[in-house]
């Protein structure tokens, strides 16, 4: 609102009822009337005094007082806060005798109650016709306003479920603490990402509703053992961030983290039951691990990923390894989404003898990956990655199709009959559909299922949900070859063999080279091929890769060996002129 000059107003002092009367007749009257009938304008008048000599109804509503208790009343003894008191009255002098007009503005008036009214206050000075200065004051209430913006400030600063500062305000708060840091007004400064272990198994157990009351017990639990020093935040799903201050040295923030270790370790009741919880802490420190938000977030978030990579419910610290490895990741992960997008990746194939007529009955469909230089990368080191970064599902879905492929363009010759075994991971196994995929490439491709063969690891399949297995159930009816795969490096539960929808059995070749000098090793080999035959299961033995492990496999009753011994791993083409000479 603007500065107003003295002007003449039909009003008067003289109606003590009112506090005003028209002094122009009917005009005044209806001026009168409308200033009453605003609902959330409040109107004051004062005279050269500061007494009360008009109070409307508006006034009555936001200050609390009647027009009763109001008039007569000084100002500054009314609504005035006692910080305001000296300037208002300085300033309503030094408008009457100066002419310097009270500038409109927002400020906090006091409530009959003693609580503050946020209002936008204009003011009018009024000279009568007798000469004597009356001064209106027009008071909007800003308390819905507050009360919005309030609203808003909490919806953008903080999370709606955890009532905790969000990921906006923790970045404000950060660059904040790494200000004051610079300045050396604040020595220590470390940043802590925590993330739940294994929170999706809460969720798809219990359900998203349990999931999301655990993390507001977590929050709680957090926020209450943590020092009014620290700053607590959910940084997105169940991930929270932690900033700290004042701990002298690492085992300062070992002993915070372990203490917040213990009250998750202590477990949340919902239902009447308790949830033990564990999280992975992975910790940076500023100025050695970064000087800006990003640089310390990101590793504070790297160090919580080796946590996790670790055995969870760890702590780990940064370091420059760890960039290393997040580096070396992302590399990775990159060429892979690109193989994938250009078709850089490709099979190779090894094949799988027959030991009693040494001819090529199967073979092993085996993932290779080139760099840039094409120099192949070790399926050790981004099969992992692959699982990690969700690309695996992307890869296998490329392996069954290309698999297909390769075999549908097999057809007419010498390989027309030869089975193609592709390795799946658990995560394509916990696919709804998988089954139902597979079934129709092989239909696209005019195969028979019994032309394609999966290969899963013991640890995947045994105590795989009903689900899973039920699917392994309709692959193996249709006619789909299924082996289980480095079998005796697991739980090699051989009760539970017996119930699985399995086909063969591969032995890990760990224990063919430990059984050429451990005799423990080859009672044990021998003991897996004679309880896989009697299951009615084949059995292949892999890594073989001399001609007196060619014979040890052969004489224990082996009936399929797979080894550099026979071939290594090659190129479709190269498998058209292959030829067994062993």
């Amino acid at each position: 609102m603007s500065k107003t000059n003295d002007t003449n107003m039909p009003f008067s002092s003289d109606n003590h009822q009112a506090g005003m009367s028209p002094d122009s007749g009917e005009s005044g009257q209806k001026f009168h009337e409308l200033i009453e009938s605003l609902p959330m304008v409040a109107v004051q008048g004062y005279n050269k005094d500061r007494q009360v000599i008009y109070w409307n109804e508006a006034s009555r509503r936001l200050y609390g007082y009647t027009r009763e208790e109001a008039h007569g009343q000084l100002l500054e003894d009314l609504i005035i806060p006692d910080n305001m008191r000296d300037s208002l009255i300085t300033a309503h002098q030094n408008w009457l005798t100066n002419n310097v007009s009270i500038s409109a503005e927002e400020i906090e008036l006091q409530h009959k109650h003693g609580h503050l009214v946020p209002v936008y206050s204009s003011h009018v000075m009024i000279k009568k016709n007798t000469g004597e200065c009356e001064m209106f004051c027009i008071d909007i209430s800003l308390e819905e306003q507050k009360k919005a913006n309030e609203k808003l400030s909490q919806m953008a600063n903080f999370d709606d479920l955890t009532q905790l500062p969000n990921r906006r305000m923790l970045e404000s708060e950060l660059s904040t603490r790494i200000a004051k840091a610079e300045r050396g007004s604040q020595s220590d400064l470390a940043v802590v990402f925590i993330d739940l272990d294994n929170f999706k198994l809460i969720n798809d157990t219990l359900g998203h509703h349990h999931g999301d009351e655990l993390l507001q017990l977590v929050a709680e639990g957090l926020k209450k053992d943590i020092r009014t020093c620290d700053f607590l935040s959910r940084f997105g799903g169940d991930e929270f961030v932690l900033l700290l201050t004042d701990f002298n040295d690492f085992s300062g923030i070992n002993e915070l983290l372990q203490r917040l270790i213990g009250v998750l370790d202590q477990g949340f009741v919902m239902n009447s039951i308790c949830y033990p919880v564990t999280a992975s802490f992975g910790v940076s420190l500023f100025p050695d691990n970064g000087t800006t938000v990003t640089e310390l977030m990101g590793n504070a978030d790297a160090a919580m990923y080796q946590a996790k990579d670790n055995g969870r419910n760890s702590i780990c610290f940064y370091t420059s390894d760890i960039n290393d490895q997040l580096f070396h990741y992302q590399e990775v992960t990159t060429l892979l989404r690109n193989a994938l997008a250009t078709n850089g990746l490709q099979l190779y194939y090894q094949p799988q003898i027959d030991l009693k007529s040494r001819k090529v009955r199967s073979c092993e469909a085996l993932l290779r990956c080139f760099d840039k230089n094409f120099d192949p990368i070790s399926p050790a080191e981004f099969i992992p990655i692959a699982e990690k970064s969700g690309l695996i599902n992307d890869i296998g879905d490329w392996v069954i199709e290309e698999a297909c492929r390769q075999l549908r363009a097999w057809q007419g010759t010498k390989l027309e009959t030869l089975r193609v075994d592709i390795n799946l991971s658990g995560k394509q196994l916990a696919k709804p559909h998988l089954a139902e995929h597979i079934l129709s490439s092989l239909q696209k491709y005019h195969l028979h299922p019994s032309q394609l063969g999966i290969e899963l690891t013991e640890n995947e399949v045994i105590g795989g949900d009903d689900g899973q297995i039920r699917q392994l159930e309709a692959l193996k009816q249709a006619g789909v070859h299924i082996s289980i795969d480095d079998f005796g490096t697991g739980y090699s539960s051989l009760v539970y063999l017996r119930k699985l929808p399995i086909c063969s059995l591969k032995i890990d070749r760990a224990f063919l080279h430990h059984a050429m000098e451990n005799d423990c090793d080859m009672a044990i080999m021998e003991a897996i091929i004679t309880v896989g035959h009697r299951l009615g299961l084949a059995v292949l033995v892999e890594g073989v890769e001399t001609l007196e492990q060619d014979r040890i496999v052969s004489e224990r009753g082996c009936d399929l060996a797979q080894g550099f011994f026979y071939a290594r791993p090659m190129p479709a083409a190269d498998m058209l002129a292959f030829k067994v000479e062993v």
